[in-house]
């Protein structure tokens, strides 16, 4: 039950941690709410799979370049320069979290009932894997 409660823990710190930050955006790139937005979604994270799988994920050696990145624009926002620090964190959490794209588009293109929604993932979901196999393959 413990366990439970946590990851529930973490789904709410993250999803106000998203908040935050698309709020942040929405108000020309407010640092503080980018920063608080920044601290959520991390400690969220850290709920909901654990310090050590969070440490483990993010220090893996094909991920370090997307999570230098990442930290780095979490890092850049926190000394109040949110626009670049953004820039820097969307790159890193692409980088990231690339391989998971895929499946995230099959699941959307698999509802059955958005015709619209699921064409236009599938479409994504085909795109962007042939984009990322074909990086794996060239370098």
């Amino acid at each position: 039950m413990g366990s439970l409660s946590s990851t529930g823990i973490g789904l709410g710190l993250v999803g106000f941690g998203v908040f935050f930050i698309l709020f942040g955006m929405l108000l020309y790139f407010d640092s503080v709410l980018l920063a608080f937005g920044n601290i959520l979604f991390l400690s969220g994270l850290v709920f909901i799979i654990g310090f050590r799988r969070t440490l483990t994920f993010f220090f893996q050696r094909q991920k370090l370049k997307g999570t230098s990145f990442f930290l780095g624009g979490v890092l850049i926002v926190l000394m109040r320069w949110p626009l670049l620090g953004m820039l820097l964190e969307v790159y890193g959490f692409v980088s990231l979290f690339r391989s998971f794209f895929p499946v995230a588009f099959g699941f959307l293109g698999s509802l059955g009932n958005i015709p619209v929604l699921s064409k236009v993932s599938r479409a994504l979901g085909r795109d962007f894997t042939r984009g990322c196999l074909g990086s794996s393959l060239h370098g």
